[in-house]
């Protein structure tokens, strides 16, 4: 009984969180079609490079948007998890094909018009991407792009996500000067993904902050298997006493992404409901599985 209900509990949890990335992938892609391509913005990320050879080649960014990333999870397949790259598969392919329906659409049917406020309708655009991404990323989705050059970078050159971040951003932005020959341009895909990338932590609440773990349990030895087998984390066990009871207890310790507390809470819950979690901030975690010595 006990495992149907798990199951049936981790199937509501599947389609909840895919009706949430549907929902980011849609709201990002209006956000970029409606907002940011009619502006001729170019902000970081492989979006906005998609945005750059747009404006270059007039090739329709749904279509350099999706063979990016394809070529990109080629060169990062060894650093990727394989359920990173099937949701990253996913989440490209929605996000390429709704950008395709979407920006013929508001090309003839345009949401703003010449003469409006440019600054305005970066804003409107970023908050809307980065709301999009910060959906997407608090339910276990991915649209890959910068992710996926975190993971190179991180592999061959030992970068921090921090530094590849700006890296990146900069030099996609930056790029525009070359076709546009305006500051102009390269001031809003600065404010852009400055706005974009405030919205979408505040959204999700720090996703790539680190969170550790003590979990009081009975059914310790299922809870740290299904820990090591299902979510490929790392658990410690210790051994503790309850001065009230006076009886030995075992206790887990766990440091995990904050991204990845969902779907600890959510198997923890499946296996004992009445286990004792208790969820803390790390300011810094360093090793394998995190960030590097710098």
């Amino acid at each position: 009984m006990a495992t149907s209900e798990g199951r049936s509990l981790f199937w509501r949890q599947q389609i909840k969180d895919m009706m949430f990335i549907l929902m980011g992938i849609s709201m990002y892609s209006f956000g970029f079609t409606a907002f940011i391509l009619p502006e001729k913005i170019v902000m970081g990320g492989v979006a906005g490079l998609s945005a750059l050879i747009y404006y270059a080649f007039e090739i329709p960014p749904a279509i350099s948007l999706w063979v990016i990333n394809v070529v990109l999870l080629a060169l990062a397949f060894k650093a990727l998890n394989r359920q990173f790259t099937i949701r990253t598969i996913i989440g490209v392919t929605l996000m390429s094909t709704i950008i395709g329906i979407m920006q013929p659409f508001f090309q003839l049917y345009p949401v703003i018009t010449a003469g409006e406020d440019k600054f305005m309708h970066v804003l409107i655009g970023a908050v809307l991407c980065g709301a999009a991404l910060g959906i997407v990323f608090a339910h276990n989705g991915s649209t890959g792009g910068t992710d996926i050059i975190m993971a190179i970078l991180n592999k061959y050159f030992r970068m921090s996500f921090g530094r590849a971040m700006q890296l990146i951003d900069i030099i996609i932005i930056g790029s525009s000067y070359i076709l546009f020959k305006s500051t102009e341009v390269i001031v809003y895909g600065v404010i852009f993904t400055l706005f974009a990338g405030y919205v979408c932590d505040y959204i999700v609440n720090g996703t790539r902050q680190t969170v550790q773990f003590i979990i009081i349990s009975k059914e310790y030895e299922r809870i740290a298997d299904m820990i090591n087998n299902d979510l490929h984390r790392g658990v410690t066990l210790l051994d503790g006493k309850g001065w009230y009871s006076k009886q030995g207890v075992k206790i887990l310790l766990l440091l995990a992404r904050k991204y990845e507390s969902q779907d600890v809470f959510r198997h923890i819950k499946q296996i004992d409901p009445e286990a004792l979690v208790s969820q803390s901030q790390c300011h810094g975690v360093f090793g394998k599985g995190f960030d590097n010595f710098n």
